[in-house]
């Protein structure tokens, strides 16, 4: 049996294992470290066991990870989020939907610094949902509102996932963090335009939000003062070398602490973050430990590298293969989660895209764009889940059709990137 043979059996059994419910991580390094053997030997794939968890977890730029993570712990526990929301709501006060697009305000502003969507999403969900429902938002359109806010967690840097692609294909931390910004912008202003258009359209949707003068909104700006802090500090650094990514991670977790120190988190609030950061770190390194071992054996069974000659072959664009890839992570998305996708894609899709001659930045930052709208899509969509399970009063149905809009506006999104790679490439040169 050739070893793309073998290959291609292992994907097939990797995704019979992920429909049968095996944690994804416990599915990749199973077939990994199987099919290396079959290739290989069965000596190497032991030696490979031996070898692969020191190699992941001793590797510099993974401790970027728990970094980023435990900065974002830090800024929910010290009351961020909360003066946040209210700040983008005063800034935006007296316009129909306001609301609505604050919650889009800071659950982007709440991105740049915790690096999750579902930590956004969660976050954000305790302290906008009830004030929306106090002012007559439907139900499930503020919470399609917030879900979608929470996916912004996903582009806008210091992003977990781009820090994950970037790891993985060994393209520049710093790159991807700069080219993600604009296509982070981007959402967040498609967003506020879809509320607006959606309260206009259907006016039942949400009520005109309380007018505040323009001296609060000037004194509310004192609300954004700590993350805009903080991302600054973070951007501005890595843009102009003052320091790594990982570096970056840790002058913001720094930062972050400092914040909440002062604002009363003492030794019991740092043992939760600290747990927390923990147990969220050790899930993330179990998935990129599956993934290398899933790419040594895609790799040494030449399956990748096999699929790239044979679609070179075909009489095709290279834009039509670049749409197969966008479809298929979509499809994914509808089952699977978004950094699952990711690691266990691009063993196999990074080769074609470099062999198509395409920016590996650029297809990042559209790949991870398609992965985020599995986060809002039916059946998975775990930022909806992760709101139901915070609001259980509002019906699951309700919640995917509030965030129906925000879909086509990222599937809009999503089309200007992929016609204009300026947008993503511009700040890197």
């Amino acid at each position: 049996m050739s070893p793309e043979i073998i290959g291609a059996i292992g994907l097939v059994v990797m995704i019979f294992l992920v429909v049968l419910r095996v944690p994804v991580a416990l599915a990749m390094l199973g077939v990994g470290l199987f099919g290396f053997g079959a290739v290989t030997t069965p000596d190497g794939a032991i030696q490979m066991l031996k070898d692969l968890p020191v190699d992941v977890l001793a590797k510099y730029d993974f401790s970027a990870i728990p970094l980023f993570i435990l900065m974002g712990v830090f800024a929910t526990h010290s009351g961020m989020a909360g003066k946040l929301f209210e700040a983008t709501r005063t800034i935006f006060g007296g316009v129909r939907g306001s609301l609505g697009i604050a919650g889009i305000g800071s659950s982007g502003i709440f991105a740049s610094i915790s690096g999750s969507s579902l930590a956004t999403a969660s976050t954000m969900t305790k302290v906008a949902l009830p004030q929306m429902e106090k002012y007559g938002y439907q139900p499930g359109f503020a919470c399609g509102i917030l879900a979608a806010g929470g996916t912004l967690g996903i582009m806008i840097p210091p992003s977990i996932a781009l820090l994950v692609y970037a790891i993985l294909t060994q393209q520049s931390v710093g790159d991807m963090f700069i080219a993600g910004f604009l296509p982070g912008i981007l959402g967040m202003v498609m967003y506020s335009i879809t509320v607006m258009i959606m309260v206009r359209w259907k006016p039942h949707l949400a009520k005109r939000g309380e007018s505040t003068s323009w001296k609060a909104k000037l004194l509310s700006l004192t609300g954004l003062i700590p993350f805009s802090f903080i991302f600054i500090i973070i951007i501005a650094g890595i843009f102009f070398g003052l320091f790594t990514p990982t570096e970056g991670a840790a002058v913001g977790a720094f930062v972050s602490w400092a914040y909440a120190f002062a604002k009363g988190m003492r030794m019991d609030g740092l043992k939760q973050s600290l747990i927390e950061t923990l147990a969220l770190s050790a899930v993330v390194f179990f998935m990129l430990l599956g993934a290398e071992a899933l790419g040594y054996f895609i790799s040494v069974s030449r399956l990748s590298y096999s699929l790239a000659s044979w679609i070179g072959t075909l009489a095709v664009s290279p834009m039509v293969v670049l749409l197969c890839i966008l479809l298929m992570y979509f499809l994914l998305g509808l089952f699977m989660d978004a950094l699952a996708m990711l690691v266990i894609t691009i063993p196999v899709v990074f080769p074609i895209i470099v062999a198509l001659g395409y920016d590996p930045v650029w297809f990042g930052i559209i790949a991870v764009l398609t992965v985020e709208l599995g986060l809002i899509t039916p059946p998975m969509g775990m930022n909806i889940f992760v709101i139901k399970a915070m609001a259980p009063h509002i019906k699951l149905s309700d919640m995917f059709k509030g965030v129906a809009p925000f879909i086509v506006s990222d599937v809009v999104r999503l089309a200007i990137l992929v016609a204009f790679p300026a947008i993503s490439l511009v700040l890197l040169n």
